[in-house]
């Protein structure tokens, strides 16, 4: 990957893409896909090719993963689905647990199944941003007292404002031995794949979320992983077996598989991780040799294996989160102070669900890092960090 002339940690928000993509897509068939001329039908073979691919990186069937435009669509495409389900059935409203630290895209959509009178329950994260499965059944039993009956859960593996790591596999066991209808679990794994070691058939979860400007691809392509079909909300044409209508994104596609065929197979993977957990490791320890830094949460260890070592939260009592931002901007450095999707709003959703003080939450800014970040890069920032605290 070429290297950037400025100092980037923002890779949560999106990431350089790998020079081989533009090739990809320009060597991609033009074709429709769904036409029966020669064209079409080399389309077809390459979009299907692709799903192949992707299906071997990831461990599943190439028929339970479906391409969409990205991680919102296809985390809003599932808690939908509630709208189908509730408009269909004749029992009791089918209601949805989240996150309470979920990213836009699912809290979002909650409030707007709220407004269909469709129950939602947020689940709140423990103060160091995790999520407890005595939370879940706590928040669950909420649920049954109140009549609702819960039939979906969304919980994010990786947390992308704190790296905060779910164990998923834990909750899914937890709440598959549960009495009553089978509860939908889905997961946002936009943070995790190619980045946090992460097995989506060994977790149990029946749907999951994939985006590929966040593995060194194109914008406008993503997965839908559904362990067997639902019933979606859109409606248009056969595509994507008729979950997901409208004409594919065979270059997108081919881009993504080759993506993840980078960056998620496990030996890369688990080289990256290491790498990138030795670069948060002096980060973290240098900051708390900086004095005015307060971590969120506190109690984040330099090796700490409750959170994902490509994203840390922190905060500059005194020194507003956006200042910062402009600040390291004007040094050459690329910071944010939370989800790019959040940009332009005051509150952090984020932290205070986790607790966490008005005052910190408007310091807090968010350092996240890739693959392609190196030592200097480390250095780099904790020396731009040091000239700007002591000047303001």
């Amino acid at each position: 990957m070429q290297k950037m002339t400025r100092t980037y940690f923002d890779w949560a928000a999106t990431t350089p893409p790998f020079p081989e993509i533009k090739d990809i897509i320009a060597q991609a068939p033009f074709g429709n896909p769904s036409s029966r001329h020669r064209e079409g039908k080399e389309a077809r073979q390459e979009l299907e090719t692709a799903r192949r691919r992707c299906a071997a990186v990831l461990g599943v069937r190439p028929e339970q993963l479906i391409f969409t435009s990205g991680g919102t669509e296809s985390n809003a495409s599932v808690l939908q689905s509630l709208i189908v389900r509730n408009g269909t059935a004749a029992h009791s409203a089918a209601g949805l647990l989240y996150g309470a630290a979920e990213h836009p895209s699912v809290r979002e959509n909650a409030e707007i199944l709220k407004r269909l009178n469709i129950p939602c329950l947020p689940i709140l994260p423990e103060r160091d941003g995790t999520v407890s499965v005595e939370a879940i059944l706590h928040t669950l039993e909420q649920a049954r007292e109140r009549n609702i009956s819960v039939r979906m859960l969304a919980l994010m593996a990786v947390n992308n404002e704190t790296g905060a790591v779910t164990d998923l596999s834990a909750i899914t066991q937890a709440v598959r031995k549960l009495p009553g209808p089978a509860i939908h679990i889905h997961t946002d794994l936009v943070q995790t794949t190619g980045k946090v070691p992460f097995s989506i058939k060994d977790s149990g979860v029946d749907s999951a979320a994939i985006s590929a400007h966040k593995l060194g691809g194109p914008r406008g392509i993503g997965l839908l992983y559904l362990k067997r079909p639902i019933s979606l909300l859109t409606r248009g044409g056969e595509q994507e077996w008729g979950l997901r209508p409208g004409t594919e994104n065979v270059a997108g596609a081919l881009a993504l598989a080759y993506c993840l065929e980078r960056l998620a197979a496990k030996d890369t993977l688990e080289a990256h991780y290491e790498q990138a957990a030795r670069r948060m490791e002096r980060l973290i320890s240098e900051l708390h040799q900086l004095g005015g830094c307060t971590l969120i949460p506190q109690d984040r260890e330099p090796r700490d294996r409750r959170f994902s070592p490509y994203i840390l939260q922190a905060a500059f009592p005194g020194i507003p989160g956006e200042v910062m931002v402009r600040s390291l901007d004007d040094s050459g450095i690329a910071i944010s102070t939370g989800s790019a999707c959040s940009t332009g709003k005051t509150e952090r959703p984020v932290l205070k669900a986790m607790g966490i003080d008005a005052d910190t939450a408007f310091c807090a800014v968010r350092f996240s890092q890739g693959w392609d970040t190196t030592d200097e890069d480390i250095e780099t920032l904790l020396g731009a960090i040091k000239t700007i605290r002591n000047f303001l």
